[in-house]
C-alpha cells in the first residue's frame, strides 16, 4: 500500500508539474542575428526563471525576408503573441486593428512611469500605444582611418568631400570608398542622400505632395547611383544587406559605412577601437545633414489568448535593467530615462551619434511610418526598384518619380482617415 501511494504522489507530482507550465508565448524576432538571439534567449531565461508556468518559444525571422514571412504567418493563422516591430511596420499592423493596445498595461507597470517622453511618443505614432520601443537607432558615418591616410583624404564633413574621399580611396588596389546597402533594409541610405541634397527632411509639401522627386532629391539619389557606378562601391553591394556592409567595413574592402550604433557591436570585435572612428553624417548643400532615427520594439497581437501574460513577458524585456544589456548589446539608445549616464554611452565611440543628437546642422529624420503601406514601400518597392536603378536599368528620374508618386498615394490615405 506503502509503495502504491507514493507511486500515485510521484505521478500526481509529475502531471502537477506537466500542467504548472501551461502557457506558450510565442515571440518572434525579425531583426536578428546570432549574437541578438542569444542575449534575447539570456532574457526570456530569466523570464521563464520567475514564471515556471509559463514557455516562450522564440521564432527568429532572417531580417531580408522578415517582412513576408511574418505576414504570410499572420494571414495564415499563425500569429504569434509577441512581436519584434520595426518601427516601418507598426501602422501596418496597427491600421488595421491587429495589435493590443498596451495604455492601460503600461499604466500599472511599475517601470512605465520610468519611459522617456520620446519613447512613449514613438511607441504611439500608430495612435494608441501599439509598442514599447527597445532603443533607438540613430545614423553616423564610420570611416577606416588608415585607408582615408592611404588615399591622403581627411574624414568628409560635406557631401562633395564624402564623393571626393570615395573616390580617392577607390584608387587604391582592391578598395572602394562606400559599404553601400542595396539590398534589404537599404531604404535609409536613400532617404538621407536626398534630403541632404534637397536641403530638407520634409516629406511632403503642405498640400500633401511627396518631395521625393523634387530636383534636390533627385540630386540625391543620382548621388547614390554615382557611388556605385562610378565604381565607388563594391559590385556585390547592390544586393548587401547588413551583415554584408559590416563585414566590407571590418575586412577594410571600404573605408565608409553609415550605420547605427548596432554596428559598432562586430566592428569593435574585430577592429582596434584606433583604426576607426565615428563622426556625423556629411551636410548637404544647405549645411545641413538629415541622419534618419529609427526604432523596434516589442508588440502584442490582439489575437493572443494569454495577452497579461504576453504583457509581462514584454515588460520582462523592457525593464530597465533588461533594456540597459540589451541596449549595449544590441547597438541601440535606451529607452528610460537617465540610462544616457551610464559611463557605457559617454565613450569616445559614441561622439559621432551624440554630435549629431546636439548640433544645430544635423536634424535627425524620423520615417513616416504612421502611412498604413510605408513598410511595404520601405521593404519591397524600394529594394526591388532601387536595384534596378544601380544596375543602369532606371534613371533617378524615374526612381524619384516613382517613390514620390506611391507616397503621395498613401499620404492622401492618411489624410482622408484623420
Amino acid at each position: 500500500m506503502k509503495k502504491f501511494l507514493t507511486g500515485i504522489t510521484t505521478a500526481a507530482m509529475l502531471m502537477g508539474t506537466a500542467a504548472y507550465a501551461e502557457t506558450t508565448l510565442k515571440l518572434v524576432e525579425v531583426i536578428t542575428s546570432p549574437e541578438r538571439t542569444k542575449v534575447l534567449q539570456g532574457i526570456v531565461d530569466g523570464y521563464e526563471a520567475a514564471n515556471p508556468d509559463v514557455t516562450v518559444e522564440i521564432i527568429s525571422l532572417p531580417w531580408g525576408q522578415a517582412f513576408e514571412k511574418l505576414a504570410t504567418m499572420v494571414a495564415g493563422g499563425d500569429i504569434p503573441d509577441v512581436v519584434e516591430m520595426p518601427d516601418t511596420w507598426q501602422a501596418l499592423y496597427a491600421g488595421s486593428g491587429q495589435l493590443a493596445s498596451l495604455t492601460d498595461h503600461v499604466a500599472d507597470w511599475e517601470h512605465g512611469a520610468t519611459l522617456t517622453e520620446k519613447t512613449v511618443a514613438m511607441g504611439s505614432q500608430a495612435g494608441d500605444l501599439y509598442m514599447i520601443p527597445y532603443g533607438f537607432y540613430l545614423r553616423a558615418m564610420f570611416y577606416n582611418k588608415a585607408l582615408l591616410a592611404e588615399a591622403g583624404v581627411e574624414p568628409p564633413e560635406t557631401m562633395a568631400d564624402f564623393m571626393a574621399a570615395s573616390a580617392a580611396v577607390s584608387e587604391l588596389d582592391g578598395k572602394s570608398g562606400y559599404c553601400l546597402r542595396g539590398g534589404p533594409g537599404g531604404t535609409n541610405g536613400w532617404v538621407m542622400m536626398a534630403a541632404a541634397m534637397n536641403g530638407t527632411n520634409d516629406f511632403f509639401t503642405e498640400d500633401g505632395k511627396s518631395r521625393m522627386n523634387e530636383p534636390g532629391s533627385v540630386e540625391g539619389i543620382q548621388f547614390m547611383l554615382d557611388l556605385y557606378q562610378k565604381g565607388y562601391a563594391p559590385k556585390d553591394a547592390v544586393s548587401w544587406g547588413f551583415n554584408e556592409i559590416v563585414a566590407g567595413f571590418y575586412s577594410g574592402t571600404c573605408a565608409f559605412l553609415d550605420q547605427d550604433p548596432d554596428a559598432l557591436i562586430a566592428i569593435s570585435e574585430r577592429m582596434p577601437a584606433e583604426d576607426f572612428a565615428v563622426i556625423p553624417m556629411p551636410v548637404g548643400p544647405s549645411g545641413k545633414a538629415f541622419p534618419t532615427i529609427g526604432f523596434a520594439g516589442w508588440s502584442i497581437f490582439k489575437a493572443t489568448e494569454h495577452e497579461d501574460k504576453a504583457f509581462d513577458l514584454v515588460a520582462a524585456l523592457s525593464a530597465p535593467e533588461a533594456n540597459g544589456t540589451w541596449a549595449k548589446r544590441v547597438g541601440v539608445i535606451p529607452v528610460h530615462k537617465g540610462a544616457d549616464q551610464d559611463p557605457y554611452f559617454q565613450t569616445e565611440q559614441f561622439e559621432g551619434w551624440f554630435k549629431e543628437l546636439n548640433g544645430e546642422q544635423y536634424d535627425p529624420t524620423t520615417m513616416p511610418t504612421y502611412l498604413e503601406k510605408w513598410g511595404y514601400f520601405a521593404s519591397t518597392v524600394v529594394l526591388e526598384t532601387s536595384q534596378e536603378a544601380l544596375l543602369g536599368q532606371r534613371s533617378a528620374q524615374d526612381l524619384a518619380d516613382e517613390w514620390a508618386e506611391f507616397l503621395t498615394d498613401e499620404h492622401a490615405k492618411w489624410q482622408a482617415k484623420q
